[in-house]
């Protein structure tokens, strides 16, 4: 036989390692189809089986034939797309081809599968020796789930930590291929995008924790669709502002070379936009991007998971030390007023430099984006909202505020009782926070050098790198950060 092309040919369907997004039944159809060629009448014939076992998926997902058409090979012997010498597998017989196509319908969530062809020959009635087909590996349905932002959503965590590959969480490369998902998730190799090319190598990112976490919890493979670029402003992911979105092009691209649906979005930006006019505008532009997403990848109602900005280790301005809180503000007010938008906080989360976040932080932020996934997305009975504040009030006469947070499991604490992460104005200017209590409930009370006067206005996780924040003591969740809030009464 030597290296003639002999069988069943596959040239259309998944490749090695894809994740095929399930359905809402909690399954997929594959589509498959490519060219045949051999001596002797007969039919192609396709199944799925166990990767691990060789055991069909189902009954129906059995040997069954596909639909074929039959034309004649160009001079050489071989089918049509690559022509080849002679074949020679029943000596003295006529090489024929043609081409075949086939739907594996209603295959369940799981994996991992192979997807086997072979040429079935009308004298060979026993099936089992039949003429080879090319074979796909390591294939699985389950979720799909794009990451987009910049260089805490592409990665930019160093040093060591335990985040190993896993068979069942695979990823769609930036060279276009499908692979088993291991650190760096962005690195560009072989690119077929540049525009999302890093400068520098990327290292690591929450999301491989995550997807470990949502296929122990729901028990199908997860597939991660890498988009970020470091540095990007959200207006390079919205088409609705000037400017050219090239990011945002590219993701829909992507997102169509993986299938086409998607589960969800996991969404890691902002640093870009923490400056005074971009901060302001941030939630209308992002309520717009996220609608501009959401009509592209066809799902009015996609989740979009999102972090709220960490700290910023650089020399302090007015400017800078405004914009990050508005803009954590705008994170926080985008999960309040979107449907289908979470926020998680990431104050607790250490740092490897300036501004990305630590592996041993992109742990924690992967563990709490699972658990907003599992219940939020997925409806598990799994607690994932972070405390937030429901609204604020004057007491003792205008010289303490009270600070009321939901959801609390236990109390609203502090690790440094001594912090205080938190900044109150008035029509008189700034006023001083001078002690931050907590007496073991769901509030936290900001005792003031002065009586507030006139309107009030209160922030939190105040500044590019504010004091230890408090947290649901039982979770150790940071509350999230806000900006801006007028004091009742």
């Amino acid at each position: 036989m030597g290296d003639q092309e002999l069988g069943v040919i596959l040239t259309e369907g998944p490749e090695d390692w894809q994740i095929l997004q399930q359905d809402g039944a909690g399954s997929a159809q594959v589509a498959v189809g490519g060219r045949w060629v051999h001596e002797i009448p007969g039919r192609v014939e396709v199944r799925l089986v166990w990767e691990a076992t060789g055991v069909p998926v189902t009954a129906a997902l059995d040997w069954q034939p596909a639909t074929t058409r039959e034309h004649e090979p160009p001079a050489g012997g071989a089918g049509p797309a690559q022509p080849a010498a002679p074949l020679s597998a029943q000596p003295g017989g006529t090489p024929t081809a043609g081409a075949w196509s086939a739907v594996l319908r209603d295959v369940p969530a799981g994996g991992l599968y192979r997807l086997e062809t072979r040429f079935h020959a009308d004298n060979n009635p026993a099936g089992e020796w039949s003429t080879r087909g090319d074979m796909r590996h390591f294939l699985g349905v389950g979720d799909l789930w794009v990451i987009a932002g910049q260089s805490n959503a592409a990665g930019y965590g160093r040093g060591p930590v335990e985040d190993s590959p896993e068979l069942g969480l695979h990823m769609l490369r930036s060279s276009g291929h499908w692979a088993l998902a291991a650190h760096p998730l962005n690195e560009s190799t072989d690119t077929q995008h540049p525009v999302n090319r890093e400068a520098a190598n990327s290292s690591h990112s929450p999301y491989l924790h995550f997807a470990r976490l949502l296929k122990r919890a729901l028990g199908c493979p997860i597939g991660l669709v890498p988009t970020a670029l470091g540095g990007s402003p959200l207006q390079a992911w919205n088409p609705t502002e000037p400017g050219g979105a090239v990011l945002y092009h590219n993701m829909v691209r992507t997102v169509q070379r993986a299938g086409g649906r998607v589960r969800g979005i996991l969404w890691y930006q902002g640093e870009s936009d923490a400056a005074g006019g971009p901060a302001e505008t941030y939630l209308q532009r992002f309520a717009a991007a996220v609608g501009a997403w959401r009509d592209a990848l066809g799902d009015p109602q996609l989740p979009i998971l999102t972090v709220q900005l960490n700290r910023y280790y650089t020399p302090p301005t007015e400017d800078l030390e405004r914009a990050w809180p508005m803009l954590r503000e705008a994170q926080r007010q985008a999960a309040r007023t979107i449907p289908g938008v979470y926020v998680v906080p990431s104050f607790d989360a250490p740092l490897s430099d300036l501004i990305h976040t630590s592996p041993a932080g992109n742990m924690v932020l992967g563990q709490r984006l699972a658990q907003v996934a599992l219940g939020a997305v997925y409806g598990q009975p799994v607690e994932y909202l972070a405390p937030d504040l429901q609204g604020a009030r004057r007491a003792e006469g205008g010289a303490m505020v009270e600070l009321a947070f939901a959801p609390v499991t236990s109390r609203m604490d502090n690790v440094d009782i001594t912090a205080n992460a938190f900044a109150v104005e008035d029509e008189g200017g700034p006023v001083a926070v001078k002690q931050v209590v907590y007496l073991g409930d769901a509030l936290v009370r900001l005792r003031l050098e002065r009586p507030l006067r006139g309107r009030a206005w209160v922030h939190g996780g105040y500044g590019l790198v504010p004091a230890s924040v408090p947290v649901d003591m039982e979770r150790l969740m940071p509350m999230l950060g806000f900006y801006g809030v007028e004091v009742a009464g």
